[in-house]
């Protein structure tokens, strides 16, 4: 498997490229990957079938110049910043066929993370809901898929030093909610880790018994149909605000 730390400065090319990433290893250009970034400014993102209205304080991010964007997957809106390190996994179902169903591969992924975090570094983590991780009972890792026919692109978040005040502001109360959040504001329900970005990064490589370096550039093509998504997709408001 590759792995790739590789953040960009445009909000929206990060998730052009974690859709350019799917796409390369749905067609068989390059080899399953783990991608691993973080935004160097506070950006909105909504779930592919989201409504804007109902997830952001559309007025607030406008007054304090953050940008509200959709990204390719399911899931909730979330708010990306410094402070919050992004795992993006993408695998084929050939090699691993419990990934085929949607709980498959959640039950694939998240107890492995929660485990390492616990065996390793003593933080009693949780898999919370159907694509949480939790710490007693308090959000520190939301997560979502976006599934073609040979591949899936599985994305997470993963708090260490995440400004969760702002999200308070920026983000309104989801109505779709699991039950072990109950009716907590953000504040009181999310939290952040305990760790260094570096330890949080080893942590996950190890949680899916990875080796190799770290690539620091993804390949020329893919970079490619990033900035073509970008200019297309991501960076329109036929995309980020068409519900």
């Amino acid at each position: 498997m590759r792995l790739l730390d590789y953040s960009l400065d445009e909000p929206g090319a990060n998730l052009a490229l974690d859709e350019a990433l799917l796409d390369s290893v749905e067609k068989g250009r390059s080899r399953e990957t783990l991608r691993f970034w973080e935004s160097s400014s506070p950006f909105v993102v909504l779930g592919v079938s989201q409504k804007l209205s109902e997830e952001a304080e559309e007025a607030t991010c406008r007054r304090m110049g953050i940008p509200i964007l959709r990204r390719c997957s399911a899931g909730g809106c979330v708010l990306q910043a410094p402070g919050c390190l992004n795992y993006s996994l993408v695998i084929r179902y050939a090699s691993y066929p419990e990934a085929q169903t949607i709980h498959g591969s959640y039950q694939l992924i998240l107890p492995a993370i929660a485990r390492v975090l616990e065996e390793r570094h003593g933080i009693p983590a949780r898999r919370e809901g159907i694509s949480d991780i939790a710490v007693e009972g308090l959000k520190i890792s939301g997560n979502a898929q976006k599934r073609r026919k040979q591949a899936m692109l599985h994305h997470g978040t993963l708090l260490y030093d995440f400004d969760i005040s702002l999200a308070e502001q920026c983000l309104r109360h989801p109505a779709d909610r699991p039950s072990y959040r109950g009716n907590r504001t953000h504040r009181a329900f999310v939290t952040n880790i305990g760790m260094g970005r570096s330890v949080l990064t080893e942590a996950v490589i190890e949680a899916f018994d990875l080796m190799g370096p770290l690539d620091n550039a993804p390949a020329s093509d893919e970079m490619e149909l990033v900035w073509r998504l970008v200019r297309e997709k991501y960076a329109t408001d036929a995309w980020n605000r068409r519900r």
